[in-house]
């Protein structure tokens, strides 16, 4: 790998869809995702006579991809908000798969603090176990468990709704 400029059009066809998807999930805009994807393999196409092996690469794409997703992050000025208030209760017992409910929680995702939301992607869309998480944004990996316990906690409050004296829970 180190040294192998032949193999960047390879690793990018192998790892495009991880990249995006990071992006994707984290900034909801897919036009956004795509040149922060960009903006990333630029990178690596700079760096990979640095990195030394398949998996260094795919270790080194998730770092690069959650800092960027994460500066992008920071720096959009007009995120979409919605008071609590203003989305309105369901009205019928909610499918397993609803695109409401879906919607629904992604609006609540996305109003998540940075790291908190990579968290969450990172673990339940990317598939990454606890150590993987704490490695690739540099937390101990109680910290991941902490923040990730403490985020789907916040996450289930917001997703409840109170009727009367019984709560019903989306998820």
């Amino acid at each position: 790998m180190k040294g192998d400029t032949s193999a960047f059009a390879e690793i990018v066809r192998h790892r495009q869809a991880m990249v995006f998807s990071i992006c994707w999930h984290y900034l909801q805009d897919r036009s956004l995702a795509e040149d922060v994807a960009q903006e990333v393999f630029l990178e690596l196409y700079q760096k990979l006579a640095t990195l030394e092996s398949a998996d260094h690469v795919t270790y080194w794409l998730r770092r690069v991809t959650v800092n960027r997703c994460i500066d992008h992050g920071r720096r959009k000025k007009s995120r979409k908000e919605h008071a609590m208030d203003e989305v309105p209760e369901p009205a019928a017992v909610i499918a397993e798969n609803d695109p409401l409910v879906l919607k629904k929680l992604q609006q609540t995702l996305e109003l998540l603090p940075e790291k908190q939301r990579m968290v969450v992607i990172l673990r339940y869309q990317e598939g990454l176990d606890l150590a993987e998480i704490g490695e690739l944004m540099k937390m101990p990996v109680n910290t991941v468990k902490s923040t990730l316990h403490r985020t789907l906690e916040d996450l289930r409050k917001k997703m409840t709704r109170k009727l009367g004296e019984i709560r019903y829970a989306i998820f």
